[in-house]
């Protein structure tokens, strides 16, 4: 590894990816810590307040560790074609005695406040995903200390985030588990192999890189190493860790043979995630409107319900291609096997 995860005090070229929704926890961030790793709290969907919460049940520990921010970069959706897409799944939720959100709700996820609150109480990284914030965010955090880095999905978004200011590029393929970083969500970035994309994007930007997408193993790991990331991220191997807080059904799912691949979908978000392939994905994908965070919040309320009741087919799997290694083992377990 290279400068400036060094200077974190990270040994392990293996860190946990942030995964917003509850999949990580304050216990995943600690551990990987403690096997010389790197974790990342996922301010996703959290209050501001809860976040500051996590932070000082991390900081605590006295660990490295970092903070992702969904950085606002908002689809709009065409009201006429949420509505129908909203009673479209009017059927789903009369099953669990829900209503859903007939308008559209809109909002930036309380990104500036998020933002006040990491200027004012800084943590040593913060990483960005959906989109490039600005150049003044970005000083501001480094001028409190913090070390930025930003989520590409190609080699000219890398170059935008370059002249940005970031410190550190986050390299994810398009075979990555979860919501896709791309800055264009409209459009998908080509399925380049990860090695690949590691190797274009190092060529073209002289700035350190953490690889992610798909790696399930060491082999995995090598590979971008030797391709030129200064570490590798992984994130849906760990969601049946003993500290992933992610869903009994959704862990379960990882488990069953019957689930055989993963598909990109924007049927539960409005914008382009990879999950399970499961039967909501194949009754309304064709159906959903490009629209985040509108579709999210509208799908939000029947995606819980369906996970307390154990519905892995309303769920939303969220994995990548090396999903069949994610393993019940601990944390700190699986990033030093990955590493070794």
């Amino acid at each position: 590894m290279t400068s400036p995860l060094i200077d974190l005090g990270v040994r392990l070229p293996v860190i946990a990816a942030p995964m917003a929704g509850g999949a990580t926890t304050t216990a995943m961030v600690i551990a990987a810590a403690g096997a010389g790793s790197l974790g990342l709290l996922a301010a996703g969907y959290k209050t501001p307040q809860a976040l500051q919460a996590e932070i000082a049940t991390v900081r605590a520990a006295s660990i490295p560790f970092g903070v992702n921010v969904f950085a606002p970069n908002p689809v709009p959706v065409d009201v006429e074609a949420y509505r129908r897409y909203a009673e479209l799944l009017k059927p789903e939720a009369d099953r669990y005695g829900l209503t859903l959100p007939t308008d559209p709700i809109d909002d930036d996820d309380s990104f500036d406040a998020k933002i006040d609150l990491l200027r004012t109480d800084p943590v040593p990284l913060v990483s960005f995903t959906f989109g490039l914030p600005t150049p003044d965010v970005i000083r501001g955090l480094q001028k409190a200390g913090t070390t930025v880095v930003q989520t590409v999905t190609s080699a000219d978004e890398a170059e935008a985030a370059a002249a940005a200011g970031v410190d550190i590029l986050a390299v994810q393929a398009a075979v990555a588990g979860g919501h896709s970083g791309t800055f264009t969500p409209e459009r998908m970035p080509a399925p380049v192999p990860l090695p690949d994309l590691v190797s274009e994007v190092v060529t073209k930007v002289r700035l350190p890189a953490i690889a992610a997408g798909g790696l399930a193993t060491a082999e995995d790991v090598a590979a971008v190493l030797r391709a030129g990331a200064s570490a590798a991220a992984v994130g849906t191997v760990l969601l049946r860790a003993d500290e992933s807080g992610a869903s009994t059904t959704h862990k379960a799912a990882l488990a069953d043979p019957s689930r055989t691949e993963t598909v990109l979908t924007r049927a539960f978000t409005g914008r382009p995630a990879r999950g399970l392939r499961n039967r909501f994905i194949d009754r309304y994908e064709a159906s959903a409107p490009l629209g985040y965070p509108a579709l999210h919040h509208l799908t939000s309320p029947l995606r819980k319900a369906a996970a307390a009741a154990g519905d892995a087919d309303v769920v939303h799997l969220w994995a990548g291609t090396g999903y069949r290694h994610a393993a019940d083992k601990p944390t700190a377990t699986i990033l030093a096997e990955l590493a070794d």
